[in-house]
């Protein structure tokens, strides 16, 4: 069967124009595939990391020592049951991590596609060597991000990273969260604080 690729293409979550190798503050969010649960479990409002989860936190955090163009901080991440967030910092263009030279690369160097491009791909790596699973997705294809603009805003999500496991019992990627609404699209949990969206 052909690909109908109206049907099939994915828009950018992208700002249209944007340079994101613009040095700055961004804020990520990550998803497992599906949204499985395959990073530990929050125990009376803590996450218990289990060895994927564990991986998934020390690649993070090395990927500043592999990426010399980015600085990230153990104060400003969080692994989930199934997703991550953390803040990027772009500081200066570099090298592009450890990914071979090109000729036509589709995202560019020193970016914070890059970046994900190839924390997505190591712990990938890691996690299915792990459980004997090669060639299974960990994560989703895409990534949110959100562009920091000012104190406030760095601010808040620094809030929201540190207080993101005592919030699990309403986030809206728990598969068991006690709060749903039903709209347009059907099931949908209620969002939770995210002041980075106002």
């Amino acid at each position: 069967m052909a690909c109908d690729t109206d049907q099939h293409h994915r828009r950018s979550l992208r700002l249209p124009g944007y340079d994101y190798t613009r040095e700055g503050a961004y804020f990520v969010t990550i998803c497992t595939h599906h949204r499985a649960c395959l990073f530990g479990e929050i125990v009376d409002d803590e996450m218990r990391l289990n060895g994927a989860g564990l991986m998934v936190q020390e690649e993070w955090l090395r990927s500043a020592e592999v990426r010399t163009e980015i600085e990230l901080s153990p104060d400003e991440f969080v692994v989930m049951p199934n997703d991550i967030h953390g803040i990027v910092w772009i500081t200066e263009v570099g090298a592009h991590g450890r990914a071979p030279l090109q000729k036509t690369l589709h995202r560019q160097p020193c970016s914070l596609a890059s970046f994900i491009a190839g924390f997505k791909s190591t712990t990938t790596k890691r996690i299915n060597e792990h459980r004997a699973t090669p060639g299974v997705s960990v994560w989703q294809r895409n990534y949110y991000e959100h562009i920091i603009r000012d104190d406030h805003a760095l601010n808040q999500i620094r809030e929201y990273i540190v207080n993101n496991p005592m919030q699990w019992a309403m986030d809206r990627e728990n598969p068991d969260a006690a709060i749903w609404t039903v709209g347009a699209h059907g099931r949908a949990p209620v969002p939770k604080g995210e002041p980075w969206r106002a």
